[in-house]
């Protein structure tokens, strides 16, 4: 089922991607956004009709170019504080860090909120151009940039301190305030600040206390052993790698950094004031990543890479957050900044790739990802990208060969969730025996996972097996993600399946209510309506199946059903009616 190839995300962690290295433009700013490279203005225009393409482009996600009409209709002739406020919110978002200093708003001249964010942008353009005593007095003047920029404010001040020479501002810990971004990074700032000091026992302790933090995986783990091996403690280091991929072996950072202290190779030089200043907004913008606030995020990350434009992780969030917005041209530009040879490139080709499977052209998809295996054939993310791409092009047997060599080099004990990739295309390439094996031995692994308890139940129940355990399951796997339209759509076509129309229309037009836009669900509803009775309902269902996009396999099941109506269903048996 189609819908099930969703569930495969839960594969894939989140982590921070690149792509292949070009000639890039300016430090930290998106390509199109040079005067050059943009469409004229439209002929004719007129102060307000430049402000609304301002608007339209803006509306489009396209921020270089409203970002330069707004300022086009401001020298035109259209005066006002709001014009002024979105060309600077533009330039910002489209990585114009200069341009959007300079069009800042006066806190004293606009709302409070775009007064400190412009504050924020000034503060970073001062530290990007060397003017360390001027970024501090912006972010020291009344007691610092204000909420909600309160929390990039602290996590940026001990750097602007340093560069400014002030080395007893740069000791001070950032107020944190409660917030768990700000403490976890801000002493990871101070870290990195007490090593450029030479106070190593107190680098060391922050460095140590933060790779032992409960919840943070491995993600400290770097900069404690980075630390160490310039200290010229490689055994220490290689320790330390050896206890955290003992806990995550499939980690590549981990296996670099290892391989690296194994050799006593050159460790990584420490951060400058401007790289340490890049990472402390990189955390500011994961954290608002998280909490959904994109447009926010997205300003964070554009001051990160004005301070360091190399940041290759930076522009992979960039990327992703252009792909959210449906920009996968500026995705892509975004991705192609990233360089070769860099730990995140290998990543980052596989999640272009994905952009242009998305966009409907697999065949370079396949290409990318292909060519980022040949690059680096041991990196598992690239290999498990390449199995999930020949199954979502169909190619089954394929996917099922480049996982079992990742399977194979876990041992004994591999993690489920390639069992439960492996299983999905073996049974899409019609070896059910073997599907069932790896779902079974990954359900053991397990249990309670919705994702896993919904394929393996459906597809028990599809196939007429294990009829009790399997509708079971697939209600504990409704219980365990109610939210899911997909996973209610299985409960419905489970219930269809076994002949109880009556619940299956209820599940059905709960499904439908959580995923509108899904051709199979409002496939699924049409057929169950029909078994009822409700054959006006039905035709409706699949008449708006084919307004959804479908595959050519549901098309074409929802054109026959149209012009012939469905044959009476064969319920596989049940163990009682009405379940």
């Amino acid at each position: 089922m189609s819908r099930l190839a969703a569930s495969l995300a839960i594969l894939i962690p989140l982590t921070l991607l690149g792509a292949c290295a070009t000639a890039g433009p300016p430090p930290g700013q998106d390509p199109v956004t040079a005067e050059s490279d943009l469409p004229p203005p439209p002929a004719g225009s007129s102060p307000f009709g430049l402000f609304l393409a301002g608007q339209a482009a803006m509306n489009d996600g396209d921020n270089s170019q409203a970002a330069r009409y707004f300022g086009q209709a401001s020298n035109a002739g259209l005066d006002g504080a709001y014009i002024q406020q979105q060309a600077f919110v533009t330039s910002l978002l489209a990585g114009d860090i200069t341009r959007a200093a300079k069009l800042a708003p006066n806190a004293d001249a606009t709302s409070p909120v775009f007064g400190r964010l412009g504050l924020l942008t000034k503060a970073v353009e001062a530290l990007a151009s060397g003017d360390g005593k001027g970024s501090l007095a912006i972010l020291s003047a009344d007691g610092g940039i204000g909420y909600p920029f309160s929390g990039a404010g602290a996590l940026l001040k001990p750097w602007a301190a340093a560069a400014a020479g002030d080395m007893k501002g740069a000791s001070i810990s950032p107020v944190d305030g409660g917030d768990r971004i700000v403490a976890v990074f801000g002493q990871l700032g101070q870290a990195s600040l007490y090593e450029r000091m030479r106070r190593y026992d107190e680098a060391e302790t922050d460095y140590k206390a933060l790779a032992s933090l409960n919840g943070a995986g491995t993600l400290f783990v770097a900069d404690y052993g980075e630390f160490l091996e310039r200290r010229g403690r490689s055994a220490d280091a290689l320790a330390l790698y050896d206890q955290a991929l003992a806990e995550h072996p499939a980690d590549a950072g981990l296996q670099r950094a290892r391989a690296r202290a194994a050799a006593k190779g050159k460790a990584p030089a420490m951060l400058s004031y401007r790289q340490g200043a890049a990472r402390a907004m990189v955390a500011a913008a994961a954290g608002l990543i998280s909490e959904k606030q994109s447009d926010l995020a997205m300003a964070y990350l554009r001051l990160s890479l004005r301070l360091d434009p190399e940041r290759d992780e930076t522009w992979v969030l960039v990327g992703a957050l252009m792909e959210d917005r449906k920009n996968l041209e500026g995705a892509r530009v975004a991705y192609s900044h990233v360089r070769l040879g860099s730990p995140q490139w290998v990543s980052a080709q596989t999640k272009l790739a994905w952009s242009y499977q998305g966009a409907g052209d697999n065949a370079t998809a396949l290409k990318l990802v292909e060519a980022a295996v040949a690059a680096a054939p041991n990196d598992q993310t690239a290999l498990i990208n390449q199995a999930d791409l020949y199954r979502a092009n169909e190619r089954y047997e394929d996917s099922v060969r480049v996982l079992d060599g990742v399977i194979a080099r876990q041992g004994a004990t591999p993690d489920w969730r390639l069992l439960y990739m492996r299983g999905v295309s073996l049974q899409a390439a019609g070896r059910w025996p073997d599907a069932e094996r790896d779902l079974k031995t990954a359900l053991a692994q397990s249990p309670n996972e919705p994702e896993l308890l919904n394929f393996l139940g459906y597809s028990w129940i599809d196939r007429g097996e294990h009829l009790d355990e399997a509708l079971d399951m697939v209600k504990r796997a409704v219980a365990a993600n109610p939210r899911s339209g997909a996973i209610v759509d299985s409960l419905g076509w489970a219930y269809y399946r076994l002949g109880d129309y009556k619940n299956a229309v209820a599940q059905l037009e709960a499904a439908v209510e959580l995923d509108a836009a899904d051709p199979e669900i409002n496939n699924h509803l049409g057929d169950a309506y029909w078994q009822i009775g409700r054959k006006v309902e039905a035709r409706y269902q699949w008449s708006r199946v084919l307004t959804l996009q479908p595959d050519a396999k549901i098309k074409a099941q929802v054109e026959a059903k149209l012009k012939d109506g469905l044959a009476p269903a064969a319920p596989v048996k049940s163990r009682v009616a009405g379940n």
